[in-house]
């Protein structure tokens, strides 16, 4: 029996074992950690909440974690309830599917001041993440900065714009659509150092905003480049870029009927935060070029009113004690995933934060494939381990409670029982909650 521990129960972990199985069917064994009682990962606290197509991907993943040879390992965390060396000591190889869930920061005058938050925390607080529940973001200014040119920043303003209504047969939580619903956000704004040609928006998520009902995108025409120059773009950009050129034509007369402007400021580079009374107030940015696809600075700058600032500009993994990190690219030190002896990575633990939620799934598999060349040259411990009854007993022994996947569906059926008209589930956002709800 071959035994594996994969800590991370989104995408790339649930990926890696629908793998395993594959290769290996009753003759593998396998416990999915999380630090959560919770699983799936990005799909439940990282996924926009309007996006619930996207979030179906999870009754895939339910199909494996059913398979009487895996196991959901709930609320444990891996470094600290149990360390990686005892990990090895039980399980032929350990995978870590722990995604990037650390914001990148933004490293520039000012960040101390209130207001600010990266995208991990924001998205994490309207999606009822435990650890971002109570950010309390404030809402009451007119203008809103959102900095980044990728899908997470289009999240993120769209679901500033959005009313209420148009929440119906979303899961967000309750005490962020009440906050939403009183905001008072007029403007909102989305800054990126490079141009039309450069951004990593998909034609998808672009689309929506054409949808709002009280918002409006705003381009400005001098930001696009000739039109011609749209031919040599892969046609996925292509499709992002005749986005941006409708909106850069809506008539003004139209845009003036919105109660909400959602404007690109593009060749722009934020380089400090100002405020009063410990609050931000004002970003000012340096206008920039592009230079062989870089952004390049022109020494001209100016400044931009800021009442609330979200950053999507990247995302980390976390370190976990006795695992090689490559701290420069905010991820486990690996060669195309083998960190060291029985021990891997997968997904954004592996690469970094790119690509989509399906990208995993080649990943996964390829994790598995590597696993089992490993155990067929030797390379790694092929005797006999514990696997899950070495964990229980050691769970047993250190006073640790798992929660199971059985326990997972009680609060499930809790979440959508308690869901008002029109959601799937309102969530809980309080491990206590989850753990009582599991119990029940």
């Amino acid at each position: 029996m071959r035994h594996i521990a994969i800590v991370g129960s989104g995408p790339a972990g649930y990926y890696t074992a629908e793998a395993a199985l594959k290769l290996w069917g009753e003759e593998v064994q396998i416990d999915v950690f999380d630090a959560l009682p919770v699983p799936y990962g990005l799909i439940r606290t990282g996924v926009a909440p309007d996006h619930q197509s996207i979030k179906g991907v999870a009754r895939r993943f339910e199909k494996t974690a059913l398979n009487e040879n895996v196991r959901f390992v709930g609320n444990v965390k891996v470094g600290e309830d149990i360390n990686i060396p005892d990990l090895q000591s039980l399980y032929h190889a350990v995978v870590l599917a722990t995604g990037a869930p650390r914001d990148k920061a933004l490293d520039i005058p000012g960040k101390e001041l209130s207001n600010i938050f990266g995208s991990a925390a924001f998205v994490g607080w309207y999606n009822g993440h435990p650890e971002f529940a109570g950010l309390a973001p404030d809402l009451s200014g007119k203008n809103a900065v959102v900095i980044g040119m990728g899908n997470v920043a289009l999240d993120v303003a769209r679901i500033l714009a959005k009313t209420r209504g148009e929440f119906a047969g979303a899961d967000i939580v309750e005490h962020a659509l009440d906050a939403l619903d009183a905001s008072r956000i007029t403007a909102i704004t989305i800054v990126g150092r490079r141009g039309p040609h450069q951004i990593m928006m998909t034609p998808k998520e672009l689309g929506e905003l054409m949808h709002l009902e009280r918002a409006s995108p705003r381009v400005d025409p001098a930001d696009l480049p000739e039109e011609s120059a749209d031919a040599l773009l892969e046609p996925g950009l292509r499709k992002s870029v005749t986005h941006l050129r409708s909106f850069a034509a809506i008539p003004e007369n139209i845009r003036g009927e919105a109660a909400i402007d959602i404007d690109f400021d593009m060749f722009a580079s934020p380089i400090a935060f100002h405020g009063d009374d410990g609050h931000v107030r004002e970003i000012e940015l340096e206008e920039t070029r592009v230079e062989a696809g870089r952004a390049v600075g022109t020494g001209k700058t100016y400044r931009m009113p800021a009442d609330l600032v979200i950053t999507c500009i990247g995302y980390r993994t976390s370190p976990i004690p006795d695992v090689p990190f490559d701290d420069r690219a905010g991820r486990f030190a690996n060669d195309e995933g083998r960190i060291l002896p029985g021990l891997y990575c997968v997904g954004w633990a592996r690469r970094g934060p790119s690509g989509t939620i399906g990208t995993n799934r080649p990943d996964g598999y390829a994790i598995a494939d590597l696993i089992a060349a490993d155990l067929a040259s030797k390379a790694i411990d092929t005797g006999s381990k514990q696997g899950a009854a070495g964990f229980d007993r050691f769970a047993e022994e250190h006073g640790i409670t798992p929660v199971r996947f059985s326990d997972w569906q009680k609060i499930d059926a809790a979440e959508v029982a308690a869901a008002r008209d029109g959601a799937p589930r309102e969530k809980f956002v309080d491990v206590e909650a989850m753990i009582a709800a599991g119990e029940s």
